[in-house]
């Protein structure tokens, strides 16, 4: 498949030949199911009608009737040939009026080439030289035209048939999604209406059983929820007050209602049906290779196929130019790349799939290929390794203010922010509930703090490097403590006011995902902008010997760089807008699905559930689908290499053995089909 080709519709590609994928995936295509049925039908249709022609063929004929059997033959073979094989007839005209030279291209010239010269022979047997004739009788062919075009006909129903296959776990997460939904009006009550009409911003009843029909955040009621579909873990997940709920997953034991944020093509669902479409249609390394290789292959198989048709007829015995002709066609006919422009688009198919069920999102084909290979293991520590909700477990006053008046400040000042310590401090001020001071001119620094205006003057609310960097005084006594807890600095005027600490809780799943990956003998090594005590902190709990604390954004990027110039296959782990910058340079890029936007428009493969035992999930599946590539390469490549000799009669002087076209119509076609089941073996590898 070459992406870049684009069409209205079903059709086929003018570069390789193969079919065009539908830009959504295949989610509503309706066009390709008619495809499959039109082309079902034709090879239906062909199969009486070639066998007639094939048994005429086999047995022997009363001289008294067999110019009637031979002009019926004519006439069926026809109907096969150019009428139920009319897409075959169509593609291979376009890839020689295109210049792009393709399997069709050699079935085409191969087909055309029997049925034609067959033609000619029955409507002028005493213009064909006697080095043509069979036993002293005018050779036909219509019995390998037709069955040529019938296994073709085959191998195209199971090709459709394969991919129509391919796209229906994709279809099937879009029926998980209601057209209906429960809207609670001004006073209360519900109205069961179409989700078409429902808006940003309503509040939405979701009851026990039901799935839930938009992204959103619970703002009454507790339950819990099947995310199975999304993130593949089978335990529910418990949702309570300012929890998001995602579109298309179950509830399951709880009334709650909740307040609409995203709809439509915005939902989580209908974002990673978009990317697992778009994964499907990109090609892979590998397969920019074979498309190269293919371009010169199709070439040398018409040279070798005239080579094979001069030769028998320049140097065979009997009925030699016979013997040549037919050859000729045989080695066109088995040589179709059909099984190599298969080889590596059936893998990302079914790896993109496998990787979907787990709750993987690779953003193309290319980031399959490039995780298969990384060496080390770059990981953010908030929000990756941990929950990334911190909350404040302790206040440090330094000045005339008190605990209460601090965290004020600091909300205040980051009343803006979205980053997890701005959301703590919210939640400390609600629980306490502590009044706010009034705030001007915020400005966030990035990797370092925010900066407002107050009344009373200039307020500095961030890390150690932002005090320093603004010339703040740290009582050494606070400069020097050393503390495992994240730090935020408070000053005013340049002076400081206290020190707020804050906890964020390891994810239950991170030690068992850690371990995971070194048994994949991978390196870890944790980059965070947290200090260096609460740094080691984790590291210690989860086991990673490699870190490097007070990480700014830049920081984390140059990591990377450094890592990359020293020879590393580098990826990188994170969920937040800090991590983006380093996302995006390493090999690759794997964001949390839980985390910012930009992280995962930054990323190449998406943790749907944001836990980090996925990531175990997303290496095996690339491994899987690489190492399939690379078995279906090496079985196409290996099989040409094999038959197109066998089919060109170099066996002929030991063995007497020739290949009919008929015969290698069908190793074609079955090569093409040992590809496909090859690939779908991948829907059952454990990951």
């Amino acid at each position: 498949m070459h992406p870049e080709i684009q069409n209205i519709g079903p059709g086929r590609c003018p570069i390789c030949g193969m079919s065009l994928e539908p830009l959504d995936g295949g989610i509503e295509d309706d066009s390709a199911v008619t495809e499959l049925k039109e082309m079902t039908r034709r090879f239906w249709i062909s199969v009486p009608l070639s066998s007639i022609v094939l048994l005429t063929s086999q047995i022997r004929i009363p001289n008294s009737v067999d110019l009637f059997v031979i002009y019926g033959q004519l006439i069926i073979a026809g109907i096969v040939v150019y009428w139920l094989s009319a897409p075959i007839q169509r593609w291979a005209i376009d890839s020689i009026k295109n210049k792009n030279l393709n399997m069709w291209t050699l079935i085409g010239i191969g087909v055309n080439a029997a049925y034609l010269f067959s033609v000619f022979s029955t409507l002028f047997p005493g213009a064909i030289p006697n080095d043509f004739l069979n036993a002293g009788k005018v050779p036909n062919y219509f019995e390998a035209a037709s069955v040529i075009c019938t296994l073709t006909l085959l191998g195209q129903v199971f090709e459709l048939r394969a991919r129509a296959s391919s796209g229906a776990s994709i279809r099937s997460l879009l029926k998980l999604t209601s057209d209906k939904a429960w809207l609670v009006n001004e006073v209360g009550d519900e109205i069961q209406v179409n989700l078409s009409s429902i808006q940003v911003g309503n509040v939405l009843r979701v009851k026990p059983g039901e799935q839930i029909p938009v992204d959103g955040k619970v703002i009454r009621g507790f339950t819990s929820v099947d995310e199975s579909m999304i993130s593949g873990e089978p335990i529910p997940v418990e949702k309570q007050v300012n929890e998001k709920v995602i579109a298309g997953t179950l509830n399951l034991n709880g009334s709650i209602e909740i307040k609409v944020e995203e709809l439509g093509s915005d939902t989580l669902l209908s974002r990673i049906i978009e990317m697992v479409a778009v994964a499907q249609r990109t090609k892979a390394p590998m397969q920019k290779l074979a498309d190269k290789i293919a371009t010169y292959f199709v070439t040398a198989v018409l040279i070798i196929a005239l080579g094979t048709f001069l030769v028998w007829g320049l140097f065979g015995q009997t009925n030699s130019w016979g013997f040549g002709f037919i050859n000729a066609i045989s080695v066109l006919i088995i040589a179709c790349p059909c099984a190599l422009g298969l080889a590596t688009p059936m893998s990302v198919m079914n790896g993109t799939e496998l990787g979907a069920r787990h709750g993987v999102i690779f953003r193309d084909a290319s980031a399959i290929e490039q995780l298969s290979k990384i060496d080390i293991l770059v990981i953010d520590k908030t929000g990756t390794l941990t929950f990334g909700k911190p909350t404040v477990v302790n206040i440090l006053s330094v000045s005339q203010y008190d605990e209460n008046e601090i965290v004020a400040f600091a909300a205040a000042a980051n009343a803006s922010s979205e980053h997890p310590l701005a959301k703590a401090l919210k939640n400390f001020i609600l629980e306490n509930k502590i009044d706010l001071q009034k705030v001007e001119n915020f400005e966030a620094i990035p990797g370092f703090g925010v900066k407002a205006s107050l009344q009373s003057g200039e307020l500095l609310v961030g890390n150690r490097d932002l005090m320093v960097q603004e010339n703040v005084h740290l009582q050494n006594q606070v400069f020097n403590r050393e503390s495992s807890n994240t730090e935020m600095f408070v000053s005013l005027n340049k002076s400081l006011l206290g020190v707020i600490y804050f906890d964020d809780k390891l994810k239950p799943t991170t030690i068992e995902a850690a371990r995971e990956i070194r048994i994949l003998k991978k390196e870890l090594l944790m980059a965070t902008g947290d200090a260096e005590g609460a740094a080691r902190k984790i590291a210690s709990e989860v086991g990673i010997e490699s870190y490097k604390a007070g990480m700014k954004p830049a920081g984390k990027y140059q990591l990377v760089k450094e890592l990359q110039a020293k020879g590393k296959k580098v990826a990188m782990a994170g969920d937040g807008i800090n991590d983006a910058p380093a996302l995006a340079q390493a090999d690759v890029g794997i964001a949390m699905g839980t985390g910012s936007d930009a992280a995962i428009e930054a990323a190449e493969v998406t943790l749907v559930s944001g836990d980090l035992r996925a990531l175990t999930s997303a290496v095996k599946t690339s491994k899987s689908t690489v190492r399939n590539m690379k078995q279906n390469l090496w079985f196409a490549f290996g099989y040409n290499g094999l038959s197109i000799p066998i089919a060109a009669g170099v066996l002929y002087p030991i063995t007497g053995l020739l290949l009919s076209p008929a015969i290698a119509s069908a190793a074609m076609s079955l090569s093409s089909v040992s590809v496909i089941l090859n690939s779908f073996r991948l829907r059952n590898v454990k990951s």
